[in-house]
């Protein structure tokens, strides 16, 4: 597998990308979270069954429910509690500096199947049975 980065500085690198991602033979897009990309979320969705290539989102919903094929993310709901408690700490007197970093511990998959019939794709049954969400 060959990895290929595709910089989208400004909404006008979108097509600019699919056509460097068509020229290069992509066969798949994973698309991480970012303001230019979430504020376009309909262009790119609109290149990606153009392109009948699968993509991935860090991007938790709002891609997949729009109409993106899957997403793999932290579960945002599980950040806020876990950032409730240090709120918590801090407030009770302890300093910030002494908190320790923690990692995320909860994700979600989601996968949309009705994006997958649109681009030809069929999700096996192993990874519908992980997934936490299926769109249909």
């Amino acid at each position: 597998m060959q990895l290929q980065s595709l910089d989208v500085l400004g909404p006008k690198d979108i097509e600019t990308a699919f056509q460097a991602a068509s020229e290069q033979r992509a066969e798949a897009f994973i698309v991480f979270s970012s303001g230019i990309l979430n504020g376009q979320r309909t262009r790119i969705l609109e290149n990606m069954v153009k392109s009948r290539l699968p993509a991935i989102y860090s991007q938790q919903t709002q891609f997949v429910e729009a109409g993106g094929l899957m997403s793999y993310a932290v579960k945002l709901i599980d950040l806020d509690r876990r950032a409730a408690t240090y709120v918590d700490k801090i407030l009770k007197g302890a300093k910030p500096a002494d908190l320790p970093i923690e990692q995320p511990k909860k994700f979600e998959l989601i996968v949309n199947l009705k994006a997958a019939k649109q681009i030809g794709l069929t999700i096996p049954p192993s990874v519908l049975a992980r997934a936490d969400k299926v769109i249909e």
